[in-house]
């Protein structure tokens, strides 16, 4: 990849192809973000680098910057809690090891949600693999796909709010490992983690700050504030923590093509907190228009 050379500019940092559950190609949302003038994104698919080489091939000429990365899953307790990880090395053992445990764990636990769902609703695992691409690491968004091309739902927003809801009783969690885990495992591949959308549950349900000064030592370098699920009322403690903790403050839109109302660009990061996450990550490197 090529090597940073200056700022690379305000930036959305959380971005999804269809390598994970985005409905777009990774070249497909360079030329998206060029046509909306963004400067930069970062590729962050679940628990993937795969879709980096293609987003890197589009970007000579776009106009736009790639940051490469990821959304790794860990989970505290019964509690999914994501992690975006810049500028590592996608051939970090530790981190290859456990992307493809979590892999298989989603793909599994996909393939007994879709057995579940079967017995009372015509779906088979043929309808969800017709939902990806090879290499796509397979999740519950790809079943709300199936689901609403077998017309039992109008869009993957209500099959979430439906028949994948946990009070449905067909899903199940998938294996991750905890937080201060997966800050470790980012860390050690030379990457930079940020939380993801610590607010999605409210200013009640921020994550608490005996734990956050775990993950802070580990090597927490952020707080993905500006995101359009968190909501209103926990953005001022999450701020408050992130000074408190010395966390650059991040915004992103968690784009994820027609997958999610989220619109590209919608919520950005600053040039100034892009140039100190370009300039903290060991692992790779920013591609450059």
């Amino acid at each position: 990849m090529v090597e940073s050379a200056g700022s690379v500019g305000a930036a959305d940092l959380h971005v999804h192809s269809v390598v994970s559950d985005g409905t777009e190609t990774p070249a497909a949302l360079i030329a998206e973000a060029a046509s909306l003038g963004l400067g930069a994104i970062a590729l962050t698919d679940h628990d993937s680098t795969s879709g980096w080489a293609e987003a890197a091939t589009a970007v000579p000429g776009s106009g736009v910057a790639l940051i490469p990365g990821m959304e790794l899953s860990t989970r505290e307790q019964y509690t999914s809690v994501h992690l975006l990880g810049y500028l590592l090395d996608p051939l970090d053992e530790g981190l290859l090891a456990e992307t493809a445990r979590i892999r298989e764990s989603r793909l599994t636990r996909a393939e007994q949600i879709v057995r579940r769902i079967s017995r009372d609703y015509d779906l088979s695992w043929e309808d969800v693999l017709a939902q990806t691409v090879e290499g796509t690491t397979i999740g519950r968004p790809h079943i709300a796909d199936a689901l609403v091309a077998r017309g039992h739902v109008p869009t993957r927003s209500e099959a979430f709010a439906g028949i994948l809801h946990p009070r449905a009783g067909y899903a199940q969690p998938h294996y991750a490992p905890d937080p201060l885990t997966g800050v470790r495992l980012i860390r050690a591949a030379g990457g930079v983690p940020v939380l993801a959308h610590p607010g999605t549950r409210g200013a009640e349900r921020v994550i608490p700050e005996s734990r956050l000064a775990q993950l802070v030592e580990a090597g927490l370098f952020g707080l993905e504030v500006d995101h359009p699920e968190n909501r209103e009322d926990a953005k001022p403690r999450l701020r408050r923590l992130a000074e408190r903790f010395g966390l650059v403050v991040t915004g992103s839109s968690d784009y994820h093509g027609s997958g999610k109302p989220n619109r590209l660009g919608q919520c950005r990061t600053s040039a100034e907190v892009v140039d100190r996450i370009v300039a903290e990550g060991r692992g790779s490197a920013p591609v450059l228009p």
